[in-house]
């Protein structure tokens, strides 16, 4: 193999370990901001379930009557 392959071979594989560093950027910077989605999905998704379940709480508490002999 003569140098001048050898160079040019090198500067091929030189070019794809650029190009897979930037496909390695882009990628892992696409997985962060969905890490970052995620996080904020799931917090809002227990707020709503938070208050799902005092709407609920509320609702059996206005339809449940209170005993005859209930005094207060």
């Amino acid at each position: 193999m003569s140098d001048d392959e050898t160079l040019e071979r090198l500067a091929r594989a030189e070019a794809s370990v650029a190009h897979l560093e930037k496909q390695y950027d882009e990628l892992n910077s696409v997985l962060i901001a969905q890490g970052k989605l995620l996080a904020r999905v799931q917090k809002r998704l227990e707020q709503l379930g938070e208050s799902m379940e005092s709407q609920e709480l509320e609702r059996i508490r206005s339809t449940n009557s209170k005993p005859p002999h209930y005094s207060a």
